[in-house]
Protein backbone atom coordinates (compact mmCIF):
# COMPACT_ATOMS: atom_id res chain seq x y z
CA UNK A 1 0.00 0.00 0.00
CA UNK A 2 1.22 3.50 -0.81
CA UNK A 3 2.38 5.20 2.39
CA UNK A 4 0.98 8.49 1.05
CA UNK A 5 -2.54 7.18 0.58
CA UNK A 6 -4.65 10.03 2.01
CA UNK A 7 -7.61 7.76 2.77
CA UNK A 8 -5.66 6.29 5.65
CA UNK A 9 -4.97 9.66 7.28
CA UNK A 10 -8.39 11.28 6.95
CA UNK A 11 -9.82 12.31 10.32
CA UNK A 12 -13.57 12.37 10.54
CA UNK A 13 -14.09 13.96 13.97
CA UNK A 14 -16.60 12.95 16.59
CA UNK A 15 -19.42 10.69 15.43
CA UNK A 16 -22.25 13.10 14.54
CA UNK A 17 -24.77 10.96 16.39
CA UNK A 18 -22.89 11.63 19.64
CA UNK A 19 -23.08 15.43 19.31
CA UNK A 20 -25.83 17.23 21.18
CA UNK A 21 -27.81 19.86 19.25
CA UNK A 22 -25.61 22.75 20.42
CA UNK A 23 -22.41 20.91 19.50
CA UNK A 24 -23.85 19.99 16.11
CA UNK A 25 -24.67 23.64 15.36
CA UNK A 26 -21.18 24.72 16.43
CA UNK A 27 -19.61 22.09 14.16
CA UNK A 28 -21.82 23.22 11.26
CA UNK A 29 -20.91 26.87 11.80
CA UNK A 30 -17.22 26.01 11.86
CA UNK A 31 -17.27 23.84 8.75
CA UNK A 32 -19.25 26.40 6.77
CA UNK A 33 -16.88 29.17 7.88
CA UNK A 34 -13.82 27.19 6.72
CA UNK A 35 -15.34 25.97 3.45
CA UNK A 36 -14.05 28.71 1.17
CA UNK A 37 -10.43 28.47 2.31
CA UNK A 38 -10.50 24.68 2.06
CA UNK A 39 -11.84 24.90 -1.49
CA UNK A 40 -9.26 27.46 -2.58
CA UNK A 41 -6.17 26.32 -0.69
CA UNK A 42 -6.68 22.81 0.67
CA UNK A 43 -5.18 19.67 -0.79
CA UNK A 44 -7.40 17.22 -2.63
CA UNK A 45 -7.44 15.06 0.50
CA UNK A 46 -8.39 17.99 2.70
CA UNK A 47 -11.23 18.96 0.37
CA UNK A 48 -12.46 15.37 0.22
CA UNK A 49 -12.41 15.11 4.03
CA UNK A 50 -14.18 18.48 4.29
CA UNK A 51 -16.88 17.34 1.84
CA UNK A 52 -17.41 14.09 3.73
CA UNK A 53 -17.60 15.77 7.14
CA UNK A 54 -19.91 18.52 5.90
CA UNK A 55 -22.25 15.92 4.38
CA UNK A 56 -22.29 14.00 7.69
CA UNK A 57 -23.04 17.11 9.74
CA UNK A 58 -25.68 18.48 7.38
CA UNK A 59 -27.30 15.06 7.05
CA UNK A 60 -27.52 14.75 10.82
CA UNK A 61 -29.00 18.25 11.11
CA UNK A 62 -31.66 17.42 8.51
CA UNK A 63 -32.40 14.09 10.20
CA UNK A 64 -32.96 15.85 13.53
CA UNK A 65 -34.95 18.72 12.02
CA UNK A 66 -37.21 17.27 9.32
CA UNK A 67 -39.81 19.99 9.86
CA UNK A 68 -37.37 22.93 9.92
CA UNK A 69 -38.72 26.27 8.79
CA UNK A 70 -37.96 27.05 5.16
CA UNK A 71 -37.96 30.72 4.15
CA UNK A 72 -40.09 31.37 1.07
CA UNK A 73 -37.26 33.31 -0.56
CA UNK A 74 -35.00 30.24 -0.35
CA UNK A 75 -37.22 28.10 -2.60
CA UNK A 76 -37.11 27.95 -6.40
CA UNK A 77 -40.42 29.76 -6.59
CA UNK A 78 -39.18 32.47 -4.24
CA UNK A 79 -35.99 32.88 -6.27
CA UNK A 80 -38.03 33.26 -9.47
CA UNK A 81 -40.15 35.93 -7.79
CA UNK A 82 -37.00 37.80 -6.72
CA UNK A 83 -35.60 37.67 -10.26
CA UNK A 84 -38.82 38.90 -11.84
CA UNK A 85 -38.96 41.73 -9.30
CA UNK A 86 -35.36 42.70 -10.01
CA UNK A 87 -35.93 42.98 -13.75
CA UNK A 88 -38.80 45.40 -13.12
CA UNK A 89 -36.79 47.61 -10.79
CA UNK A 90 -35.39 50.68 -12.56
CA UNK A 91 -31.62 51.06 -12.40
CA UNK A 92 -29.89 54.32 -11.63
Amino acid sequence: MDEHDERETTMTGVDVGRLDDQQLMKELETIHRTRHDTLLYGSSGALRAHNDRMAELEGEFLRRNPQRMVAAGRTREGARERRSGESMTPRS
